[in-house]
């Protein structure tokens, strides 16, 4: 049973167009923070070849109890406006098979598989559909669960303050 969270975006081509804006990395020395919403922030850049600014919205975390455990989650929109989606960066050295684990306010939202790594990290990417835009915008918290080892999950908490605010004013 797929989830909401476990949705494909396999043939999302447009996504790719926005490959290089969306790698948090890029956004953060290339963008422009915009706005803050709470705990998400919005970045704007140009990219090369792009014909117009395009905007994320982005959230970096750290573990509590491993500092040298954190993700960065970005949320954005396709350049054609039809979809909007979640990408996820996690540090290299996580076990892939697993996936990403979602729990919204500690009720499971279901995995995101890795799609990608990078010398920054690996990539979990899914379409956001309107039941889980609806349940992030009036969560507190959202826990993703990245696993060390089989038997060694390890959940690293987003703060949901200001994620409504900031994905309705993600241009």
């Amino acid at each position: 049973m797929r989830s909401r969270f476990a949705k494909s975006v396999a043939g999302a081509t447009c996504a790719i167009a926005l490959a290089a804006l969306a790698l948090p990395a890029n956004a953060q020395q290339n963008g422009q923070v915009r706005a803050t919403h709470g705990s998400w922030s919005i970045i704007c850049d140009t990219p090369a070849g792009a014909s117009a600014e395009q905007c994320i919205m982005m959230q970096n975390v750290v573990a509590e109890d491993r500092a040298d455990l954190g993700l960065s989650v970005v949320i954005l929109k396709t350049a054609d406006r039809k979809a909007e989606i979640m990408r996820v960066l996690a540090p290299l050295g996580v076990l892939l098979p697993t996936g990403l684990g979602l729990y919204i306010d500690k009720k499971d939202n279901g995995r995101a598989y890795f799609k990608q790594c990078f010398s920054d990290g690996c990539y979990a990417e899914v379409i956001l559909e309107q039941q889980l835009i609806d349940t992030l915008k009036s969560g507190k918290e959202a826990t993703f669960i990245v696993f060390a080892t089989p038997e060694e999950g390890i959940g690293i908490p987003v703060d949901l303050a200001g994620f409504s605010e900031a994905f309705d004013a993600l241009p």
